[in-house]
């Protein structure tokens, strides 16, 4: 469950980096080739954060695209000189957006863990 709020964690910092390189909107987007591998480096890690999350929370919440979102990590990873900059700026806009209240619910609906000193305090009783 740990790694699992980690991931979560790294899903919605990208997601804020994301928001901050779009921010200055479409035009300046694709003018800037930095400003591009940023966003296509963000949604690449995202993706990869999501693929490592476990199956239960994944299972836990089907409203999440969890396979098509590892589709698209697949498609920028291997197919990168066929990504369309027209749909990542969509993506940036719609998807992103709308992913982000969910991963904040998920993170927030999450069980606390013990404190690991406080599991080792009860082994040693």
């Amino acid at each position: 469950m740990k790694d699992d709020r980690v991931y979560l964690d790294h899903i919605l910092e990208c997601i804020r980096r994301i928001e901050e390189d779009v921010r200055p909107g479409r035009d300046v987007f694709m003018a800037s080739h930095t400003l591009q591998d940023a966003v296509l480096r963000n949604l690449h890690t995202l993706a990869e954060s999501t693929q490592r999350l476990s199956v239960g929370l994944q299972l836990a919440n089907p409203e999440v695209e969890w396979r098509r979102i590892a589709a698209f990590r697949n498609v920028v990873v291997h197919d990168y000189l066929g990504v369309d900059l027209d749909r990542i700026w969509h993506i940036t806009q719609s998807e992103v957006p709308a992913l982000k209240p969910t991963i904040q619910a998920i993170l927030r609906n999450l069980p606390d863990l013990p404190d690991v000193d406080e599991e080792a305090n009860e082994e040693d009783d």
